[in-house]
């Protein structure tokens, strides 16, 4: 009898639970669900989880736990990132869910956090005996891992998710050059540690984990009339002049264009800008040609540890 699990990814925006069976390099998935839970929403620079979004995240967890009666999971683990890591009301929300599903969460360090995402990434065949820097956007914190196939070479988790850089930088929209200039000149000042980290490292490849880059690739893809389901795919090379005139697009939509766009999902509406913005710096600051988009991510690093 296979073994049958349920993680879940409990991120800034959204909530992720994936329900699978079978042997790591073979598994198959039984549910996968994410929902728009948007945790950080008006408290995450405050480092508060507003009312609001505290019963989101409760009602959510509630679902996740019916989710995962019905299927006769054997082992279920809860991981949790930025928002909760760094919320006052963290561990209220954490006793709550806990004393209405049972569901015990685990919240997680940066390092931890960017383990799991080269682990997931790893596993899909992504990387290669060349290094890559692996980038994870999340709302709260963004992943930056240095490796190859082999092994980790360095890895850190900054708190410039896209959900924190929109309430910081993007107050109005289209976002204004003079925003740009300021949220470039943060990142340079914030990600400091990576800048000397990879000094002296040959980065092959971009590699952008799930998220924000599964939106780039389906924009870019559907732009040119073809179909483009993610669920068939795990990898994804971008045209470097493609991904270039698609980011600036997004840069200089409006909220109105954005959420007009059906290959945009409603919580990546306004957040695909930072996440523009960022992707855009990274490449250009680290002189990177080459981007590539995973669909792994954390939650697969997870599974990899108990199917493993």
């Amino acid at each position: 009898m296979s073994k049958r699990v349920a993680v879940m990814d409990l991120g800034t925006n959204t909530f992720h639970l994936l329900i699978a069976e079978g042997e790591i390099h073979s598994y198959r998935e039984i549910v996968h669900v994410t929902e728009a839970v948007k945790l950080g929403e008006g408290g995450i620079n405050k480092g508060y989880i507003l009312p609001e979004a505290f019963q989101r995240g409760v009602n959510t967890m509630q679902r996740f736990h019916q989710l995962i009666e019905a299927n006769n999971v054997t082992s279920v683990r809860a991981i949790a990132t930025s928002a909760l890591r760094s919320a006052s009301n963290g561990k209220d929300f954490i006793k709550e869910v806990e004393a209405k599903t049972g569901i015990a969460i685990e919240i997680i360090d940066g390092e931890q956090e960017a383990a799991f995402i080269y682990n997931g990434v790893k596993l899909s065949g992504c990387l290669s005996a060349k290094n890559s820097l692996i980038m994870d956007i999340g709302g709260g914190s963004v992943e930056f891992i240095l490796g190859n196939i082999d092994k980790i070479l360095w890895k850190q988790s900054f708190e410039v998710g896209a959900a924190r850089l929109m309430n910081q930088f993007h107050h109005t929209d289209p976002i204004p050059p003079a925003s740009i200039e300021a949220m470039n000149l943060y990142l340079e000042d914030t990600l400091n540690d990576m800048f000397i980290a990879t000094a002296d490292m040959e980065i092959d490849t971009l590699v952008g984990s799930s998220g924000a880059f599964e939106t780039f690739a389906g924009l870019i893809e559907t732009g040119k009339a073809k179909a483009f389901d993610l669920k068939s795919i795990q990898h994804y090379d971008f045209d470097e002049e493609e991904l270039l005139i698609i980011t600036n697009k997004l840069i200089l939509s409006s909220h109105k264009e954005r959420a007009a766009n059906k290959g945009i999902i409603p919580v990546r509406v306004d957040m695909i800008v930072s996440a523009s913005l960022v992707t855009r710096f990274i490449t250009h600051a680290l002189d990177i040609h080459k981007v590539s988009m995973c669909t792994n991510s954390l939650k697969e690093g997870v599974l990899a540890g108990i199917l493993g």
